[in-house]
């Protein structure tokens, strides 16, 4: 799987790690930055990670930030992107099963390590659902 991953300072170390995690695990990133902790911008980010899953480019991205509301609000103005906060593994299951998210926002400062590495395995290995979902799925975009 092809896996944009992007955040701004208050993500960087958590980026890091979660790339060396599924980088282990096999999968394919491509990182859109930030590349230190030096304070930055977090549309600068979101933008190019929500451009490479709309487009196709990749498969599925992530993103992080302090809250995970800046980059989730921003990726989600793009077109083909479902952009969804998770916290947990149950809220990354049913983004993926119900919403059929492509793209994961996490909250660096307000959620562990291992539970960011819970969200991220939930994420990839849950499928769409269908179904009833199909429906509303396709009313997000107007």
């Amino acid at each position: 799987m092809k896996i944009a991953i992007g955040s701004d300072h208050a993500g960087f170390q958590l980026k890091e790690k979660l790339k060396a995690y599924l980088q282990n695990k096999g999968f394919e990133l491509k990182d859109f930055g930030a590349f230190s902790e030096e304070r930055a911008d977090y549309p600068d980010f979101a933008h190019p990670v929500a451009n490479a899953v709309g487009t196709g480019e990749m498969e599925m991205g992530i993103l992080i930030c302090g809250s995970g509301n800046g980059v989730n609000m921003t990726a989600n103005k793009h077109h083909n992107v479902r952009s969804a906060l998770c916290w947990n593994e149950e809220i990354a299951t049913l983004a993926r099963q119900h919403n059929a998210a492509n793209i994961i926002a996490l909250p660096a400062r307000y959620i562990t390590e291992q539970e960011a590495e819970k969200c991220v395995d939930a994420f990839f290995s849950t499928p769409f659902e269908g179904g009833r979902h199909t429906q509303r799925v396709h009313k997000i975009e107007e």
